[in-house]
């Protein structure tokens, strides 16, 4: 699995809106996730990928730094899901019947792309709307943050979980997976929805 390395935190400077050179740096599993949508409950397993843009620089603590973009997705490849219109659009191909039986997302960490970041007036920050393969003959830079996962597995590890963001470990606490594991609750009976249902995450 991937190696460990301390979350930034983050910055409140949103990422400039546009298409970026973009390389994925991190996978966070978060878990089955339940939330309410127009009176309903819906229950979704997601998975938070996130790229740094090489070409997009902020200043941290006296160090130039790439900004870091961020999306949470339904963990499907339904033919319906966001992860997998991304995916097959980020390597330029469809999923084969036996990738879509179980395809590692492992694969993607240090995979460059491009992401097109947009503006979102409503919450005052920047989204990532769409994600894409590279042009022949572009190339990205290399790598500067750390490569990152964390999985709600039994490959589940209490170093990588400590070093996420007070956010994301508040999310994942919240998990029927990490409730399970903790002994704090039960992993709901209820069918867990591949769809995206337009959704905002």
């Amino acid at each position: 699995m991937g190696r460990t390395a301390k979350d930034s935190g983050g910055s409140f400077t949103p990422a400039p809106v546009g298409t970026h050179l973009a390389r994925c740096i991190k996978i966070i599993d978060i878990g089955t996730q339940h939330g309410q949508w127009n009176g309903e409950e819906k229950i979704r397993n997601q998975v938070v990928l996130f790229w740094e843009l090489p070409t997009e620089t902020l200043t941290i603590d006296g160090e130039e730094k790439p900004f870091t973009v961020s999306r949470f997705y339904t963990n499907s490849l339904h033919e319906k899901a966001n992860l997998r219109h991304d995916l097959e659009a980020w390597r330029g191909k469809a999923f084969t019947e036996d990738e879509l039986a179980g395809f590692d997302l492992e694969k993607i960490v240090g995979q460059p792309c491009l992401v097109t970041v947009i503006k979102n007036a409503e919450k005052d920050r920047t989204d990532v709307q769409s994600v894409s393969g590279l042009p022949k003959g572009m190339t990205c830079p290399p790598q500067v943050n750390p490569s990152f996962t964390f999985w709600l597995d039994e490959s589940y590890n209490q170093q990588n979980f400590n070093m996420l963001s007070d956010g994301m470990k508040k999310l994942i606490q919240k998990s029927d997976e990490y409730k399970k594991m903790n002994g704090t609750g039960v992993v709901a009976e209820s069918q867990v929805s591949d769809k995206e249902d337009d959704l905002p995450f």
